[in-house]
């Protein structure tokens, strides 16, 4: 079986709000892409990837006049790709929700929302990560989307799809609100990650096989506010030593090589620096138990997979299609 997630810049940009495809010469948000440029692209990305199972990240818009699950299915049947179901959870006002595209032939998957360990991520969480020792409320502007699944073959396990607060200080102006805004997103982005954490436990105590992907918007090493909390959210979720860990080889990859080259899955223009800034935030964690299912990772780079980099199609589609690419996990369910 093959599972991925892909954040998909602005999908919800594709679509009216009955669900009809606007693939036409306007632009897209994508940078020199058109709506047709991006949709096609998407589709040949997905066609190519061709996994049972797909976590998307910045899924199209869901709301009482506009419906994500008729977006995504209608895209699935007009490029007649097989995963042709789709499944949301918590809807925010965010427009850019987390979804299951899937295979209803090879897996099944329902919303199933959990309060073992931590609240519902749709409520409230308090917690103190300063030093006033008065607790914070924390809530998900993306709920992560809690699933239940089942394979063809009866194979049960769990997935989460997580999209954690962005640390980019988004409308900060000058040097000292940058700072403050950097360090009160990273505050967020942890606040966030350790309630995931506490889920992601009740899930290990409890046996269950756990799949837990998406955009972390975070990894070990990639800023300096880092250093003031001593650790990445992406750290957090996988598990303290000498706790019960989840498993990731490139984030395992990127806490080995804090100082060398690490997997990127992820390439933004950094106009101040005239320059590409590519990173690792997209991942796919499984429980320990999931070792045991022969799993191989693969990120869909364009330049880094050579599979993908001789395919200039491919290539081409992965450029155009979003700033993230996507990651697949093929493992025995």
């Amino acid at each position: 079986m093959r599972i991925a997630t892909y954040n998909i810049e602005w999908f919800t940009n594709l679509f009216a709000d009955d669900g009809t495809i606007l693939a036409d010469g306007e632009w897209s948000a994508r940078y020199n892409v058109t709506r047709k440029m991006q949709a096609e692209a998407i589709a040949r990305v997905l066609a190519a990837i061709d996994a049972d199972a797909l976590m998307i990240i910045e899924a199209p818009d869901a709301h009482a006049a506009r419906s994500g699950r008729v977006a995504l299915e209608t895209f699935a049947e007009a490029y007649r790709l097989r995963t042709r179901k789709a499944l949301l959870g918590y809807e925010n006002q965010t427009q850019q929700e987390i979804a299951l595209l899937y295979d209803p032939d090879v897996i099944s998957a329902r919303h199933a929302p959990e309060t073992r360990g931590a609240p519902r991520f749709d409520g409230e969480f308090f917690i103190d990560l300063d030093v006033d020792a008065q607790p914070e409320r924390v809530r998900w502007s993306k709920p992560p989307l809690e699933l239940a699944c089942e394979t063809a073959a009866g194979q049960k396990f769990r997935m989460i799809g997580v999209h954690a607060k962005s640390k980019a200080p988004h409308g900060a102006k000058g040097r000292e609100q940058v700072l403050r805004t950097s360090i009160a997103n990273r505050r967020k982005q942890l606040a966030q990650c350790i309630w995931l954490r506490w889920r992601v436990e009740a899930h290990l105590e409890a046996a269950d096989p756990l799949i837990v992907l998406g955009d972390f918007n975070d990894g070990p090493g990639l800023d300096e506010y880092e250093k003031l909390f001593g650790r990445s959210g992406v750290e957090i979720v996988i598990g303290e030593e000498g706790a019960v860990r989840l498993r990731e080889p490139h984030a395992e990859m990127a806490l080995a090589r804090r100082l060398g080259a690490a997997p990127t899955s992820a390439r933004f223009w950094r106009r101040d620096q005239k320059r590409w800034l590519e990173v690792l935030l997209d991942y796919i964690m499984v429980s320990p138990d999931m070792m045991d299912r022969a799993p191989v990772w693969r990120i869909w780079h364009p330049f880094d997979d050579p599979e993908c980099f001789g395919n200039e199609a491919l290539k081409q589609a992965l450029l155009d299609a979003s700033d993230h690419f996507p990651v697949t996990l093929d493992i025995d369910l």
